[in-house]
């Protein structure tokens, strides 16, 4: 089974942090999403607060974030969750590789997989990045942004078609061009606006990754995720939520 949630960054823009999770959760369940990928808490009991009160709410959350690694870690496996992201702090590349490579080896010890995030200005962007990352860190897995990496010269169908059993969630977005003048490498944020899916330049792509993940039988969590709104936010991701429905999931 498929459950569909928010990467709720774009959310915490627009409404200036999370102020209240039974009020965030309430909204999104009204307009047919099962949760948030990621808890934030500060401490144990905060995580069991409000796991308890996402359940009440027949709502979820795919993974936990604590104030640092090792919380991130407890916290998550604590609450019998599946994953973790990547947080290995160097830019350097092969700093990168061993500091997943070894909190993947940490997590294992829980039963939870470590994923990476690829990213525009991150150590893991691009199509070659990442996959020379899947090579070097043979234990982790993909928190996969679809986004980041077309924008970054990608193919995001094939990278799920090809490393399908290292996908943890998908991350599904859009954007649009708001600066041809400026590149990806000057400055990715001034060149490029993301946005509701199906919404920007990305065509069929979120459809195609769809697609992969259906005939694979993938179960699990995938996002939505808005990094910026220029309106309600429950618009855009009305919006979003209706494109995947469309796509069979």
């Amino acid at each position: 089974m498929i459950k569909v949630g928010i990467a709720d960054y774009g959310l915490n823009q627009w409404y200036g942090g999370m102020h209240d999770y039974e009020w965030r959760l309430n909204m999104l369940k009204e307009i047919g999403f099962d949760g948030i990928e990621r808890l934030e808490v500060a401490s144990p009991a905060k995580a069991l607060e409000y796991n308890a009160l996402a359940a009440k709410l027949g709502m979820g959350f795919a993974t936990c974030r604590g104030t640092n690694a090792s919380d991130t870690l407890t916290f998550s496996a604590g609450l019998g969750k599946k994953y973790i992201w990547v947080q290995a702090p160097s830019k350097n590349f092969d700093e990168h590789c061993r500091q997943a490579n070894h909190q993947a080896e940490l997590a294992a010890q829980y039963g939870i997989k470590v994923g990476i995030h690829n990213h525009l200005g991150f150590p893991v962007e691009n199509q070659d990045q990442l996959e020379e990352f899947l090579k070097r860190c043979p234990d982790c897995g993909m928190v996969f942004d679809i986004g980041h990496l077309h924008a970054a010269g990608g193919d995001p169908a094939y990278i799920a078609e090809k490393y399908f059993d290292r996908i943890l969630t998908v991350h599904f977005k859009d954007y649009v061009i708001k600066d041809e003048s400026i590149s990806i490498a000057d400055n990715w944020q001034a060149r490029l606006r993301f946005c509701e899916v199906g919404g920007g330049v990305m065509g069929d792509v979120a459809r195609d990754v769809a697609k992969v993940l259906l005939k694979n039988n993938y179960e699990g969590w995938v996002m939505v995720e808005h990094d910026t709104h220029l309106q309600d936010p429950k618009i855009d991701l009305k919006i979003s939520r209706e494109y995947l429905k469309n796509c069979g999931i």
